[in-house]
């Protein structure tokens, strides 16, 4: 789902997002996996039948990878089950704040293939990681040389209807949400944000991200982490879920929150999909 931006000259706690009165507002979630995820299934009409029939309202997929997106878009088709994004997953290896020309061309024809790949099977989003920040990346660089390269395929995204979603990750690289904000005004309304609650955890209160995002928002992702112990389950992370909620509420967000954590087969989805619904309900 594509929302307004809200003005690059919003100020925390006064966002076009913050709101009063939301406090018993039903939050309008609705809840997918990553295709990657499914353990179950010799096709894609199998894999998106069994994740229709486990109660997931959608489905993220890859681009690039072993099928076309007029292939998923047919399963989906079949099935009656959404493709609503797709994640770039040549980004880590192709990035684009690389400062090898190469790499970085190699890259962005990636992130073009999978902005196809998203018109052609009916999703909403492509799912980016710009950049990392290491020993030879420095991190003006990443800025610069991510942005740089992420405007050479805004008028593609464009003219596909396509937005570009950057997830927080941990590539040392976006460590504030005012710095976050900033980039992605920068770049314009055709970039958000693909807000991944766990992984912000270690660095800081996913609700602060959330109200300082505001509208810029798109799509969420969700695993469990927690401060002492690391990765765990979904919803027995110290995310801090009721001022999760609160936040969502308050910058009025309505739409995908995907799983992104280990799968498996049927009994395994289904749990994951039963925590993900307790996180986001009081």
């Amino acid at each position: 789902m594509t929302f307004a931006r809200a003005g690059a000259s919003a100020t925390p706690g006064q966002d076009e997002g913050d709101g009063a009165g939301t406090e018993s507002k039903a939050l309008d979630i609705r809840f997918a996996l990553k295709l990657g995820m499914v353990g179950e299934g010799s096709s894609l009409t199998e894999k998106f039948a069994l994740v229709k029939d486990i109660g997931y309202d959608g489905i993220e997929i890859d681009s690039p990878a072993g099928y076309s997106g007029k292939e998923a878009r047919a399963a989906s088709e079949e099935t009656g089950l959404p493709i609503h994004g797709v994640v770039d997953s040549i980004h880590w290896r192709e990035r684009l704040s690389s400062p090898d020309a190469e790499i970085r061309a190699k890259g962005i024809a990636g992130l073009e293939r999978a902005l196809r790949a998203a018109k052609d099977s009916g999703a909403s989003t492509v799912l980016l990681v710009p950049g990392v920040v290491n020993k030879v990346e420095r991190y003006d660089h990443c800025y610069e040389r991510s942005q740089a390269e992420i405007r050479k395929v805004l008028p593609l995204a464009d003219e596909l209807g396509i937005d570009i979603c950057i997830e927080n990750v941990w590539n040392n690289f976006l460590l504030s949400p005012l710095e976050m904000r900033r980039y992605l005004d920068e770049l314009g309304p055709r970039v958000g944000s693909y807000f991944d609650i766990g992984n912000i955890v270690k660095y800081g209160r996913p609700s602060d991200w959330i109200r300082i995002l505001g509208k810029r928002i798109k799509k969420l992702d969700v695993k469990g982490y927690h401060q002492k112990t690391g990765w765990c389950p979904i919803g027995e992370g110290t995310e801090d879920w009721p001022d999760v909620r609160a936040a969502l509420r308050e910058i009025g967000y309505a739409g995908w929150a995907t799983a992104e954590v280990g799968g498996g087969k049927r009994e395994r989805l289904a749990e994951i999909l039963t925590r993900m619904k307790k996180c986001f309900t009081d």
